[in-house]
């Protein structure tokens, strides 16, 4: 950790201010949690980071072109298969939360008395109640299509809605229309246009929710992630708060 530090000092003073760009998932944009984050990277390293939000999908395909410096995204499968393809050498654990389903608050699929997460979805398909799906490849969705993989159904049909947006827009659509989503938690507690959804299903570990760093190329990147990797960006991270709720828990490990 010590020569990490030696680093991050070293590029603030040598290089001057410098500028990153990070590709993001909409739902680490949405959460708030980069508005606390960026200012003290800013500080504490000189760099500026400049996030372009976009879903898990789209952020590795423009990592992959080369047209960031990093980026943070929350789709393991996706992310192993970037690195592999020489992309990025390594992807880091940042940190975590988890994914819940929201919906109308009378629950029409009883979502609410399911004890499993493929049973909820299982519910909603049964019943042909409205679901709104991001449809955008990101990490949200690709978490949804295992869900419905694992519940045995290809959705389709007027029920399922794809929406091609981000988890912000895709809630809106779910208010507007009364219907079911899967969304970070984080998202969710930062949303305001609830209308009549509410939380139905949370708590199951297939739920889960990691984000992951990927270092695509330059030195500020390595510092950055030196960065994140603190015990100053666990405090940010840990002690980030909407409501008295904890949005992010960090479970990066130090680097050496």
């Amino acid at each position: 950790m010590i020569r990490w530090l030696c680093v991050l000092l070293m590029m603030a003073t040598s290089a001057g201010a410098e500028t990153l760009r990070l590709a993001v998932t909409t739902s680490f944009a949405n959460s708030g949690l980069a508005d606390v984050l960026l200012p003290e990277i800013a500080e504490d390293t000189g760099i500026e980071v400049q996030l372009l939000v976009v879903g898990t999908g789209q952020a590795l395909r423009l990592g992959a072109a080369g047209d960031v410096e990093a980026v943070l995204v929350h789709a393991r499968a996706a992310e192993e298969q970037f690195v592999a393809d020489g992309h990025a050498p390594y992807r880091r654990e940042i940190m975590y939360n988890d994914f819940v389903i929201v919906g109308p608050g009378v629950d029409p699929a009883g979502v609410g008395g399911a004890p499993v997460a493929v049973d909820a979805f299982r519910a909603v398909a049964e019943a042909e109640v409205d679901f709104v799906s991001r449809g955008d490849a990101s990490g949200t969705h690709q978490a949804e299509r295992r869900l419905w993989a694992a519940a045995g159904v290809e959705p389709e049909g007027v029920w399922y809605k794809e929406t091609g947006s981000g988890m912000g827009a895709a809630l809106n659509t779910a208010a507007e229309l009364g219907a079911y989503t899967l969304t970070d938690r984080a998202t969710w507690l930062s949303f305001g246009n609830r209308r009549g959804l509410a939380l139905l299903f949370e708590g199951d570990p297939a739920l889960f929710n990691q984000y992951a760093y990927l270092p695509v190329r330059g030195e500020a990147a390595l510092v950055l992630e030196g960065w994140l990797t603190s015990a100053r960006a666990r405090a940010l991270i840990d002690g980030y708060r909407i409501g008295g709720e904890q949005l992010f828990t960090f479970n990066a490990e130090p680097l050496q």
